[in-house]
């Protein structure tokens, strides 16, 4: 999903959850307002809530894209079906100027 159509999203109070596993660290300096911090090894042993509809659509994101990608991969064997990655990550969200809550 393009950063830009997931805020205007966001606007609209219709935005998928957003999991971001960097982290805590990462995740503290500006995370995606209303993100779910979901570090990727714990999305591996089961230590995250995340939406029980396994058919609803989730974005994720990290740094630069290679922790969600595998975060999106265990999301797909724990039965997620509808799970996206942030273009750009959160390096292509800040390039873009959009909001960070910290």
């Amino acid at each position: 999903m393009q950063a830009k159509d997931l805020f205007q999203l966001m606007k609209a109070k219709s935005s998928p959850p957003v999991i971001d596993v960097r982290s805590g660290g990462e995740f503290a300096s500006g995370h995606i307002p209303g993100a779910i911090h979901a570090q990727t090894w714990k999305i591996l042993l089961k230590m995250v809530r995340l939406p029980e509809d396994k058919n609803a659509e989730l974005v994720v994101t990290c740094e630069m894209g290679p922790r969600a990608q595998m975060a999106q991969g265990l999301l797909g064997m724990y039965g997620y079906r509808n799970v996206s990655l942030l273009e750009g990550h959160m390096a292509g969200w800040r390039r873009s100027g959009l909001p960070l809550d910290k």
